[in-house]
């Protein structure tokens, strides 16, 4: 079985940046893609970043320029590095792997709070 642990998040000014970090424990063959969710209370999860095994990023429109994923394979680690943080990227975030033979993982979310 796999765990995910992120951390990172809390409580920043706008204009402020964070760095959350996502780590997995436990065994598995290899991780196909690796990604970064939000979500605020009565709304649906959305994607803001994933990275495939080959390194190509995505990202949604409302962080483009912002915000930028990357991952360590030798940690077993993705990271959001979160720059120029506004109220509305106020959310909780969870890290979601896709990993063989486990399938899609979910961490258990890190609250990010963008607030003066």
């Amino acid at each position: 079985q796999v765990q995910l642990v992120e951390s990172g998040g809390g409580l920043v000014r706008p204009g402020g940046s964070l760095r959350l970090s996502c780590a997995a424990s436990g065994s598995f063959d290899s991780i196909n893609v690796m990604g970064w969710y939000r979500q605020a209370p009565g709304k649906q999860r959305e994607l803001v970043a994933g990275i495939t095994s080959g390194g190509t990023t995505n990202y949604r429109d409302s962080v483009k320029g912002r915000f930028t994923i990357s991952r360590d394979n030798a940690k077993n680690t993705v990271y959001l590095q979160m720059n120029s943080l506004k109220p509305e990227d106020s959310d909780v975030y969870y890290c979601r792997w896709i990993l063989r033979p486990w399938g899609a993982v979910w961490g258990q979310g890190t609250q990010v709070t963008v607030s003066s």
